[in-house]
């Protein structure tokens, strides 16, 4: 941590000065710049691709991803990155950083976990890998990869024009639900960044900004007595009826919580024969709003829940919390900046090999799948929608997005149509569909980041406006209190 401790401080003092010296010299990204950018990546991209259908491959899942992380950082410390494992408590967390003089501090979000239940082949018909549970259904090999590539053309183009600034790659594990990024801000690592860049695979080419749900994500664990569920079924108390009346309790509940409040869970731990009273189950809850304070109460009620259904069957209960996010802050400043980076950039065009594959795949999709031609266009910019009812899932980004402006951008790297965590995702991002719409990506994060560079007076718009969203009176605490990052918590409870 002495690194970066010493890079917040140094930071601190030298940010009002590199804003006023810069202010004077600011200037549009010229065409010769952005021509600089887009070549660094296209000169990069076997790399990139290299990086990303091996990380596609080792599919491991948050807080194990031993062999990707280690691959992301070997790239960046090859193109001259400092580079600093394990922060923030996560064996798999880095923190790369280039630095070239004073100035703007730009980070970029890089995730490469997987997702259980999700093996696929990279062919479009469903075709688990023999051996193989994991698969990347929410396409982080080739968020992390890109996001590199990104940074890396970054550095080279502040190296050739003696652009002064520090770009650097938070390499930030278990996304899925292991709240990875909130570890890093709790512990300070954002304190001293400027702007935040990040990007996510997905169906459509668009940049712009909207927000997501606040989820607080635990285990319930229950305790009871084992005995023979036949022979002497009375002197047993049942830590799945523990569960099931838990569960039953909550759907009821349902009904009397806020709109758009989500409670989805799975039992992980029932038992391990029907013959035997069992004296250990766990069910895993997930609770999601638009507004925290509403996770917050809702999960308590879930806990009441708990506490009634273990005295109703004379059993023990406990908490644990795995994970806790913020809703995302959308800046339409920074939005309209990736727009016309993204815009720049264009959109995607298939061969006719890639155009068969998603034809073959969209057979699998509701309705036959979304226009296959919305691939090579760029989606028109609206300004962000922060109602209730915008945004359907959770992301860790968004605690990052409460102490730094921050901004992300989707790319077609899926076939249209496809849902997210799903295996169709996987074949896509495992073959050139997805690695086409990951080059997209590193070169708009690099047209953004040097626009930024460039053009501090952006930089000061974007932090006016995050401080209009976030309000007056607010200082960030984090939705996981103290408690230290949960490394395993993929693993099921009583697993072996």
């Amino acid at each position: 941590m002495k690194l970066i401790s010493k890079a917040l401080a140094t930071s601190a003092l030298c940010a009002t000065a590199w804003l006023a010296a810069s202010a004077a010299v600011a200037a549009p990204l010229t065409a010769a710049d952005k021509g600089q950018l887009t070549a660094a990546v296209d000169a990069y991209t076997p790399k990139m691709n290299d990086a990303a259908l091996k990380i596609w491959s080792y599919a491991e899942l948050g807080y194990q991803e031993t062999k990707s992380s280690a691959l992301l950082q070997d790239q960046l410390k090859a193109a001259g990155f400092k580079v600093q494992a394990g922060v923030a408590g996560e064996p798999t967390g880095f923190v790369a950083s280039f630095k070239n003089g004073s100035g703007p501090v730009i980070a970029i979000l890089a995730e490469f976990d997987a997702l259980p239940g999700l093996s696929q082949a990279a062919v479009p018909t469903k075709t688990p890998i023999a051996g193989q549970d994991n698969g990347h259904g929410c396409g982080h090999s080739l968020f992390g990869a890109a996001s590199v590539a990104s940074a890396v053309a970054l550095k080279q183009w502040m190296v050739a024009n003696k652009v002064q600034g520090e770009v650097r790659v938070y390499g930030t594990p278990a996304e899925e639900g292991g709240s990875g990024k909130v570890y890093m801000v709790r512990d300070g690592l954002f304190n001293d960044v400027d702007i935040t860049l990040h990007w996510h695979p997905g169906n459509t080419n668009s940049a712009n900004q909207g927000t997501s749900m606040a989820n607080i994500s635990g285990k319930f664990r229950f305790y009871g007595q084992s005995s023979h569920a036949s022979g002497a079924p009375w002197a047993g108390r049942s830590a799945l009826d523990g569960v099931e009346i838990m569960n039953v309790a909550n759907n009821y509940l349902r009904e009397h919580i806020p709109d758009r409040t989500r409670i989805h869970y799975v039992v992980t731990n029932g038992g391990k024969a029907p013959n035997v009273v069992p004296d250990f189950a766990e069910v895993y809850y997930y609770v999601r709003n638009a507004d925290p304070k509403i996770v917050v109460d809702v999960m308590d009620r879930v806990k009441t829940a708990a506490q009634g259904a273990a005295m109703i069957t004379g059993t023990k209960v406990e908490f644990e919390q795995t994970g806790g996010v913020y809703n995302l802050l959308p800046n339409d400043v920074l939005g309209k900046v990736m727009y016309q980076s993204l815009s720049d950039v264009g959109g995607i065009t298939w061969t006719a090999e890639e155009t068969k594959f998603a034809q073959e795949l969209a057979k699998s999709l509701p309705k036959g799948g979304g226009d296959l031609s919305s691939v090579g266009k760029i989606q028109p910019y609206k300004d962000a929608d922060t109602s209730g009812d915008a945004g359907g899932g959770s992301t860790d980004v968004a605690d990052v997005s409460w102490v730094t402006p921050t901004v992300g951008l989707s790319t077609a790297t899926f076939v249209p149509g496809s849902a997210g965590h799903s295996w169709q995702n996987v074949a896509a991002a495992g073959m050139s569909i997805g690695l086409k719409g990951a080059a997209v990506a590193a070169k708009t994060l690099s047209l953004t980041g040097a626009e930024l560079l460039s053009n501090p007076e952006l930089i000061a718009q974007a932090k006016a406006e995050l401080k209009q969203r976030q309000g007056s009176d607010f200082t960030y605490k984090s939705m996981v209190g103290d408690r230290k990052p949960p490394l395993d918590y993929r693993k099921a409870g009583g697993a072996e």
